[in-house]
């Protein structure tokens, strides 16, 4: 330990830190869980369904071991302290997916596998271009104008596509994608940003309404401009998930933002007179409404027969499920998409949809754990906004299924079929990746410690 005298005081400056291997060990054990389960469920599959072992197994071997290694070893090389959970996780849950994807379309599980290339290397250009997550707080409204630009692309003429109601495609030649799974990314470091950049504003009320403290009413401004965007996008593009999406992760990372419960009233306020407005200016929120009241009445059983398909599906499925390869889903609209979450319980049972619940939860919490270990309010929303993506797509397409809320047609995360979705959870992986290795940097950082000698 090196000692530096200034007057009367001496600086002890912590030595440099040993250079470290910072293996990963964990990461890459539980990878190879995660390689023998999807392993296992792929031959199980195949088995039951065409009656033998794959006949490529050693490609699709190849390609899950080289294109998650890859990441792997770029973890390695460019966030090598980073959580060693998260990729883990979200391997399983797409090497699941992929499964039952492959069991129902293999058309769709060919372009699916080409989408996990394409996500990896998202995740290793990520990690090695974003050195830190603060540089990103200087482009706060860029990264709105970006999103902005991203939401209403699929609005344009020519290019942009409707598909069972909702326009939410944007179509280049032969490509399509929606560009609103980036928009949401982009939507949380301006959020994260701008509440980083306002805490002290938002938290503190400052004047007086009705004999009570109230914070300003120019900071609300914001708040219902998000209230107003969501209401927009509902109409524009009958995308009722993701305008349910943006306005729960606007007030979720508000109120980690302030801690006041009463922006959580508030946002259940607005959500409210949301929903009754757009009850009555939207065809699409009123028959997804009616829908879910009345699933069995003889108007809507022809539109809810989805629904009701896939609980018929979980019911099938019962505590341990029928097999793999053995359910009978095959005559559900989008099974490998919206409703892969019924096909897999049939098939699982009450078991596995408790093991996806819980892949969930683990990613969730290890997400909220980087968040609270952030050093600086930007980088904690940022972690906090990501991880709470994830956790609300999946509450609300699992919800819907379950008819706990109506149903929503988004994407499970890292299951469902769908490129775009994909693209956009592996990236929103890499952040979190780097978010995490730059906690664990300031943790491990040399301490200059002042001792006095008088």
């Amino acid at each position: 330990m090196a000692r530096h005298r200034r007057g009367g005081a001496a600086t002890l400056a912590a030595p440099a830190p040993a250079r470290e291997s910072h293996s990963r060990s964990t990461e890459l054990g539980l990878m190879f869980l995660a390689w023998v389960i999807v392993t296992a469920f792929y031959v199980l599959m195949s088995l039951a369904t065409k009656g033998h072992v794959p006949a490529r197994l050693d490609v699709f071997l190849g390609v899950v071991i080289s294109v998650s290694l890859a990441m792997h070893v770029a973890i390695r090389r460019y966030a090598p302290r980073a959580s060693q959970v998260l990729l883990p996780v979200a391997t399983l849950l797409n090497g699941i997916g992929y499964v039952e994807i492959a069991r129902w379309d293999p058309t769709e599980a060919g372009y699916q596998s080409l989408w996990f290339v394409v996500s990896a290397l998202i995740v290793v250009v990520t990690l090695k271009l974003v050195k830190s997550i603060r540089d990103l707080d200087r482009y706060r409204y860029l990264t709105l104008a970006a999103a902005m630009a991203l939401m209403l692309a699929p609005l344009t003429p020519h290019f942009g596509r409707n598909i069972n109601g909702a326009r939410l495609w944007l179509a280049l030649g032969p490509l399509s994608f929606q560009p609103i799974e980036v928009a949401k990314i982009l939507l949380v470091f301006f959020f994260a940003s701008y509440f980083a950049a306002n805490r002290e504003l938002l938290s503190t009320p400052t004047q007086r309404f009705a004999g009570r403290l109230i914070v300003p009413p120019k900071v609300l401004v914001p708040i219902l401009v998000a209230w107003g965007v969501a209401l927009l996008i509902l109409g524009g593009e009958n995308d009722i998930g993701f305008a349910m999406m943006l306005f729960a992760l606007f007030f979720a990372m508000l109120w980690v933002t302030t801690g006041l419960k009463s922006y959580l009233a508030l946002g259940l306020a607005l959500f409210a007179g949301g929903a009754v407005i757009a009850d009555q200016l939207f065809s699409q929120v009123q028959a997804r409404v009616s829908f879910w009241l009345d699933p069995w009445s003889a108007t809507n059983f022809y539109h809810s027969s989805q629904l009701a398909l896939g609980w018929f599906s979980l019911a099938a499925g019962g505590v341990a499920g029928t097999g793999l390869g053995l359910g009978q889903s095959g005559n559900i609209p989008a099974i490998t998409s919206d409703m892969i979450f019924a096909a897999l319980g049939e098939e699982l049972g009450f078991v596995g949809i408790i093991l996806i619940l819980s892949l969930f939860a683990v990613f969730v919490g290890e997400g909220f754990r980087i968040a609270q270990r952030s050093h600086s309010d930007f980088v904690r929303l940022t972690a906090t906004g990501l991880t709470a993506t994830i956790g609300l797509q999946s509450f609300f397409i699992m919800a819907g299924i379950l008819r706990l809320i109506p149903f929503t047609g988004i994407t499970l995360p890292f299951v469902a079929y769908g490129g775009s979705s994909l693209f956009a959870n592996y990236l929103i992986v890499a952040l979190l990746l780097r978010i995490s290795h730059e906690n664990a940097q300031q943790r491990r950082g040399g301490e200059v410690v002042a001792v006095s000698f008088d």
